[in-house]
């Protein structure tokens, strides 16, 4: 009950209802665009500054391979699950999507770890930026190789290609770039920008929650109609996923902070990155899936209950 009392959750409630009743409330697209881009590079600074501090040691090393192990497993395992559900195309975009993460919703849980008194590892943010990308590389060679058996390669995507534009991507590049000016600076830099890294940061997160929340509710309407089974793997991915991580972060020694944001981030799925490189590699897939799937239904799942939930197990267990 605590999340809900959170300003930044409670405005994300309130859009969500704005978007239910479909009240005229916007956010434009150049400041949603803005908010997006400044949260990122903040969580860059926070993490940099934090890095910092702490320097580099195991459980970075660790905390790294944990999510470069997820990045793959994951995608692999829905895949396999999705193609008996769905088109091989549908399957992989899907797949790509669960596979990856939302950065929102790793922002949301940094806030509340903050809230909490739980400390985390500035490198996390690390981990998130590198559990993006397999999963769309990952979904484009299952495509092609679809593509292949049917004997059409009309719309094929080379490797390269694919390895460029996730790695290249804007938002991703601002973050590590912010994690690099955060290391490089450390505390004096810390200093410098706590108004613009720090004080705002809350304000700009209910803002930016604002605008999701009325997104998500506007695309539940793309859904209707699909196959339950489709609808129950949105709600029930996340918690598998989150368990994955909870076991592989208890098996290496993680922290119960840096346990939480690895199960928070194999329990998110992608609404921004991997939608804007599936729509160009695989227009085979419909995008009602998979990013209707991501936003209207995973993303209110993990932001209202799923944050709390993986916390307070990680608490628990390690």
């Amino acid at each position: 009950m605590q999340n809900f009392l959170d300003p930044a959750i409670l405005f994300f409630v309130f859009g969500l209802l704005a978007g239910a009743i479909k009240s005229n409330l916007e956010i434009p697209q150049p400041i949603a665009r803005f908010l997006s881009l400044y949260l990122l590079m903040a969580l860059g600074l926070k993490g940099g500054f934090a890095l910092a501090r702490s320097g580099l040691t195991a459980e970075v090393a660790i905390s790294l391979g944990c999510a470069l192990l997820l990045a793959v497993a994951i995608p692999t395992l829905g895949y396999l699950l999705l193609t008996r559900l769905v088109s091989r195309f549908d399957a992989a975009a899907i797949a790509a999507t669960y596979g990856s993460v939302s950065a929102v919703t790793f922002i949301t849980a940094t806030q509340y770890l903050d809230g909490h008194g739980l400390a985390f590892g500035g490198h996390m943010a690390a981990a998130m930026a590198l559990m993006e990308s397999p999963a769309i590389v990952m979904a484009v060679v299952l495509a092609n190789i679809a593509r292949r058996r049917e004997g059409s390669t009309a719309h094929s995507h080379s490797l390269k290609s694919v390895l460029h534009e996730s790695l290249t991507d804007g938002a991703q590049l601002l973050l590590i770039g912010a994690m690099a000016v955060g290391l490089i600076t450390g505390p004096a830099g810390e200093a410098g920008l706590k108004p613009f890294a720090g004080d705002l940061f809350k304000g700009m997160l209910a803002l930016f929650l604002l605008d999701m929340g009325l997104l998500a509710a506007r695309n539940l309407g793309s859904l209707r109609g699909e196959s339950p089974k489709l609808l129950a793997y949105a709600l029930l991915a996340p918690p598998v996923h989150a368990s994955l991580a909870l076991g592989l972060a208890w098996s290496c020694g993680l922290s119960a902070g840096n346990g939480a944001l690895l199960m928070v981030l194999a329990a998110s799925a992608s609404y921004i990155a991997v939608p804007a490189v599936v729509r160009i590699a695989i227009p085979e897939a419909r995008p009602a899936l998979y990013f209707g799937m991501s936003l209207g239904l995973t993303f209110p799942l993990n932001i209202l209950a799923g944050i709390p939930v993986y916390v307070g197990l990680a608490q628990r267990v390690l």
